[in-house]
C-alpha cells in the first residue's frame, strides 16, 4: 500500500499513526498491494473553503473525501492493468476540527483520527451515510475496522 501524506497545517500531528492506520484499513478491505491513496492535512481555512466550494457548505469540516471512481462497499475495485497503481483518491482532514470533536466527545485525539481515517477511506470505496441503511452499513464497518486495529468506540 502507497499512502501518501502532506502535513500542509500548523498543528503538531502524529502522521506516522495516520499513516499506519490507513495501511490497515486499506488492507483489512483486502485492497492490491499497488493501491494507493494521498491523505492530506489542511487548516481550518482551507478545508472551509474545501467544504463550500465541493459541498456547498458553511464552515470547516474534519473529513472530506475525493474518490477517484465511484465504487460499491465490499466489492474491490479492478486494478488497473500494466502495472500502473491503483489510485482510490483524495482525503483531506482538518486536525483543529477533529481536536474539537475529541475533545467535545470526551475521547483521546489518537482514537479519532484512526476513526476519521478510517471514516474517509470507507467513503473512497463507496460507502455513504446519506440513507439510514447506508449509514449504518458504514458505520458498523468503521466499528470492525477500529477494533481490528485496537481502538474501542464504547
Amino acid at each position: 500500500m502507497k499512502v501518501f501524506l502532506a502535513d500542509e497545517q500548523t498543528e503538531p500531528i502524529e502522521t506516522g499513526a495516520l499513516v499506519a492506520m490507513a495501511e490497515r484499513v486499506l488492507e483489512a478491505e483486502g485492497l492490491p498491494d499497488e493501491s494507493e491513496v494521498a491523505i492530506v492535512l489542511v487548516g481550518e481555512e482551507e478545508m472551509g473553503g474545501y467544504n463550500e466550494r465541493f459541498m456547498k457548505r458553511s464552515g470547516p469540516t474534519d473529513v472530506l473525501a475525493f474518490p477517484v471512481d465511484q465504487l460499491t462497499p465490499g466489492e474491490l475495485p479492478s486494478t488497473v492493468i500494466n502495472g500502473q497503481p491503483l489510485s482510490l483518491g483524495d482525503i483531506f482532514i482538518c486536525p483543529t476540527v477533529v481536536e474539537r470533536q475529541a475533545r467535545e466527545l470526551g475521547i483521546e485525539l489518537g482514537t479519532e483520527l484512526a476513526l476519521i481515517i478510517t471514516h474517509g477511506l470507507l467513503h473512497l470505496l463507496g460507502y455513504d451515510h446519506k440513507d439510514p441503511a447506508d449509514a449504518e452499513k458504514m458505520s458498523k464497518r468503521e466499528q470492525e475496522l477500529m477494533t481490528l486495529a485496537g481502538f474501542s468506540l464504547a
